[in-house]
């Protein structure tokens, strides 16, 4: 099968796969969010998260030449596939979070509670997790997306959903720029960086509280549209940041 389209059907994959696993996690287990609510993770409004996307391609492409070259055979070659997958989905993450962090002024997640964090946005423990998923991939996973590529390769009228998949993501993708501009601005002129599963989690408990007051029901789809409220934006992240600054304050005490 074409490599493009293979990658393309595997980017949508894991795009959507890694949306369910970040919403579990920040649902549970995210500092982010005390309160525990279902929040859409991830820089987008759709269900997908590309980081992941991008990693289940590069996985493939990793196991793909180790079974090729046969590295996978003896003991050393083991070892060295699981740090080379580890070593690369670190370097993905930490890419995606230098960017987002330094260019957009907004900060997707936060490893700064975990020992030997670097700048927050990789660790030790963390790179152990991609290593391992990495090896899980390989040894668990990757016969059966060989599977489901020999199936698309004989259903490629299945290719008219990746298509559609990414005209809607695309669109996504411009209109959340748009928002995260309008972010950056903010993070400038007041020289922050805003925490953007805390602001939607803000928001979320805005729009939420100003629905029982006024005895209105909360606005459909708001799960997929977090920053839609009847004030302004500017207005939540000066409260968003304040909240936080406050909570700092009394965690340092």
């Amino acid at each position: 099968m074409n490599l493009g389209l293979s990658l393309a059907y595997l980017f949508f994959l894991g795009s959507l796969l890694g949306w369910g696993l970040e919403l579990v996690f920040r649902k549970f287990f995210s500092s982010a969010n005390p309160e525990h609510k279902w929040i859409n993770p991830g820089f987008c409004m759709g269900p997908y998260v590309p980081l992941y996307g991008v990693g289940l391609c590069l996985l493939y492409l990793i196991s793909s030449g180790a079974e090729s070259l046969g590295v996978h055979e003896n003991a050393w070659g083991r070892v060295g596939l699981f740090v080379c997958m580890m070593l690369v989905l670190t370097a993905i993450e930490y890419i995606a979070g230098l960017f987002c962090l330094r260019v957009m002024k907004v900060r997707l997640w936060d490893y700064s509670k975990q020992p030997g964090n670097f700048q927050g946005l990789i660790c030790p423990f963390f790179s152990l997790v991609w290593g391992v998923a990495g090896s899980l991939y390989f040894y668990v996973i990757h016969p059966y997306t060989l599977n489901a590529l020999g199936w698309l390769q004989t259903h490629l009228a299945f290719s008219f959903v990746v298509g559609y998949f990414f005209g809607v993501f695309s669109i996504d993708v411009v209109y959340s720029m748009q928002l995260v501009a309008r972010i950056k601005q903010y993070a400038e002129e007041n020289e922050v960086v805003v925490r953007y599963e805390a602001l939607k989690a803000h928001i979320q408990s805005f729009v939420n509280r100003n629905a029982q007051e006024n005895h209105i029901r909360s606005p459909r789809l708001r799960f997929f549209f977090p920053f839609r409220s009847p004030r302004s934006l500017n207005e939540h992240l000066r409260e968003a940041i304040e909240t936080l600054e406050e909570r700092r304050r009394k965690h340092m005490k």
